[in-house]
């Protein structure tokens, strides 16, 4: 059962783009996500910080909603983050998530668009350009992603 660690900004739609674009690429993340019937979904964005997780999947449709399965913890209160981690922060937050529920052994991959957040090479990083989202081909490169973990 793969996890797919998910940021918002820069990946269900451009970064810095107008409120009235907010989340225009998520059609292309739902048609993924429903060909990779045993995929959950974890938030890893900043809007985590901000607003619950109810309200975070009220912005997916209700079948993907259903496989939200949580939110990664905030680097900030994680007491045992591994050393070669402590620099790169939401791959850290991704580790600590899969640790605290029991998943540290399963495959994952993150969808984002700052691989400054990830350790250099990381192989569970799926990088988007941040200025357009995830575009329909890398939506095609990621189910193959998917379906290859």
């Amino acid at each position: 059962m793969p996890t797919l660690f998910l940021d918002f900004d820069g990946v269900l739609h451009p970064e810095f783009c107008h409120e009235s674009r907010h989340f225009c690429c998520l059609p292309v993340l739902e048609e993924v996500v429903r060909q990779v019937p045993d995929c959950e979904l974890v938030i890893t964005s900043t809007w985590r910080l901000q607003q619950p997780l109810g309200r975070l999947r009220e912005r997916f449709s209700r079948d993907v909603a259903a496989r939200v399965v949580g939110a990664t913890p905030k680097i900030g209160g994680l007491a045992d983050v591994p050393q070669p981690l402590v620099s790169y922060e939401r791959e850290a937050e991704c580790q600590a998530w899969l640790r605290a529920h029991d998943r540290a052994y399963l495959p994952w991959l993150a969808v984002d668009d700052r691989p400054w957040l990830y350790r250099p090479f990381c192989r569970s990083l799926f990088l988007v350009e941040g200025k357009t989202g995830l575009t329909s081909l890398l939506g095609a490169q990621l189910l193959s992603r998917l379906r290859n973990l």
